[in-house]
């Protein structure tokens, strides 16, 4: 009878217990969460210019998009040249780090594009701002 109480004493004390492992894989899971970096798209389908002297800009953190009606779009919405400084700053808030790129269609006019750079040159002070393409 000693023997049956000591088996079943054993068996309940060899059980693993899975709740710390579980807490640190929530830990981790919202750490990654939290620190991972999200792509803002203009929201708008934008057919870019092919070049061969393509230069890979990371990590993007802000994405203004011009489509072929040469309408600005930030976080998919439309916005005016006069907001797009204050929408720079808003954003710079959530990314400091991140790179600004402008996607300009095609068909866009030039006009549009070179009073946008003007603005982010003035609101971030980059005097070189990278415009996206596609390889040939």
């Amino acid at each position: 009878m000693a023997r049956k109480q000591r088996a079943a004493a054993t068996s309940a004390e060899d059980d693993v217990n899975l709740t710390p492992m579980l807490d640190v894989v929530f830990i981790l899971l919202i750490f990654f969460i939290v620190t991972a970096q999200f792509i803002r798209e203009p929201g708008v389908d934008i057919e870019r210019p092919t070049v061969k002297n393509l230069v890979k800009q990371n990590p993007l953190g802000i994405l203004i998009g011009i489509d072929s009606n040469s309408d600005i779009y930030m976080n998919k919405k439309i916005v005016t040249l006069a907001e797009v400084g204050f929408r720079i700053r808003e954003l710079r808030q959530d990314n400091p780090q991140g790179r600004l790129v402008i996607q300009a269609d095609n068909d866009s006019q030039a006009g549009v594009l070179i009073d946008l750079m003007e603005v982010v040159n003035r609101v971030d002070g980059l005097n070189s701002i990278p415009i996206s393409a596609v390889a040939e």
